[in-house]
Order: structure tokens, then sequence, then C-alpha cells
């Protein structure tokens, strides 16, 4: 009798214990955005490059099922030098491939410059954070919000929310309007971006941008990410 009470006994302990655990409440603000801060500083401290296929796809008017466009490239990032681009098949318009997706390849390579990459962080340097009450569950994982505000425009920038990792502070989703268009040609884009855990870091799976604009209408570009392959510091 002793042996099953006292069995009982850990088990409503343990019970107990998981109940506290699972009320425990979020972090205040002030915490909350420097375990955000931490957790992008740890990902750039241990990644030191990576290859990724990236897929682009570029749709328009209310079609967002048959591409006008596509361009599929074996990307390469490297801490010391940034992103260089292979163009592995493209197809679909060459006009729009031309005027679309070459420039945003070449953004992306000035973005990513050792110099400038810092700029883009979602990190309290770059951005005014607040935290949103309570948790939401984005594929699986239990997640924190912020409404995030730019300190600067640029088009890389975005005005609207991330969902960070509740455990880890990882992110988990970006999305919000561009606080610059990236020219003179396009209007207001909104952005989205989901990641995932990938060797157990934080990295992007899917993007989406869509603009409208009088001269040419809705366009949407996507992104899908796959093949990760990093290269991690010691």
């Amino acid at each position: 009798m002793r042996k099953i009470a006292a069995g009982s006994v850990a088990i409503v302990l343990l019970a107990a214990h998981a109940v506290a655990r699972a009320a425990d409440p979020p972090p205040d603000e002030a915490t909350a955005i420097r375990r955000v801060d931490a957790a992008v500083q740890a990902r750039v401290n241990r990644i030191a490059g990576y290859t990724v296929t990236e897929r682009y796809a570029v749709y328009r008017g209310k079609d967002e099922t048959h591409p006008v466009a596509e361009m599929t490239v074996k990307t390469t990032y490297r801490r010391e030098t940034g992103k260089s681009y292979q163009v592995v098949s493209q197809s679909g318009s060459s006009l729009i491939r031309r005027l679309g997706l070459d420039p945003l390849l070449e953004r992306e390579k000035e973005i990513n410059q050792p110099s400038e990459v810092a700029h883009s962080w979602i990190t309290s340097a770059n951005y005014d954070m607040k935290l949103k009450p309570g948790t939401q569950t984005l594929n699986g994982r239990e997640c924190l919000e912020f409404a995030i505000t730019p300190k600067r425009k640029a088009p890389n920038l975005v005005a609207g929310s991330v969902w960070v990792d509740a455990k880890d502070f990882t992110i988990a989703k970006l999305e919000g309007i561009a606080s610059k268009a990236p020219s003179v040609f396009a209007g207001e884009t909104h952005m989205m971006r989901q990641y995932a855990y990938v060797d157990g870091f934080s990295m992007a799976t899917h993007a989406r941008a869509e603009s409208t604009t009088f001269l040419y209408g809705k366009t949407v570009v996507t992104i899908d990410y796959s093949g990760y392959n990093l290269e991690l510091k010691p």
C-alpha cells in the first residue's frame, strides 16, 4: 500500500508541476524583445553559409494557378561575401523575368552584402516592437505575436507583425506592408514569409508578395525554398 501511495503522490506532483509550467505567463515585453534579438544573433553566429533551391513564380490578375513566368535558382550564401545565384531553369514571359525577377535577385544581392545584411534583421535595432497579449498556434508551434514598425523606410522592411516561437523566440512568420515601394512603378506591396526549422535553425520556406498598380494591375510573386544545406560554425 505504501508503494502505491508513494507512486500516486509522485504522479500527482508531476502533474501539478506540468500544469504550473503550462500556466507560466509569457515574459514581459522588454524581456521578450531581448530574447528575439538574442535568437537572431545566435542564428547569425552559427550559420557560416548555406545553399538552397528557390523557385520564383509570377502571377497576374486573379489567376494564381498558372504563373506567367517562373525561375528556379540555386542560391549560395556566404557570410563573408553575401548571396550569389545560379539559374537552374526559367520559363514564361521573358519580359516579366527581365523587369521583375532579375531586379528582385539583384536587390537580394544588395541587401545581403556583409555591410548591409544587419539592416534587414528582425530585431529591435531595425524595428519598434510591441508584444501582443496571448499566444497563437502556427503550424504546430506556440507563438507570440509582435506588432512591428520599421525605424526607417526600405523595401525589405515590413510594417505589420512577426510571430516568434514562444519557447526559443526564433521567427515563425512575418507579414505586413513593405515600408517603401521597391520601384516607382510598384504600388503598396503586401509581404508574407513563413519559416520552419532546418537543422535546428529557423529558415524561410515560403514567401509571397502582392502589389496592385494602375499600369500593371495585380501581381503576385511567390518563392518556395527547398533543399537547404547549412554550413555551421563550430
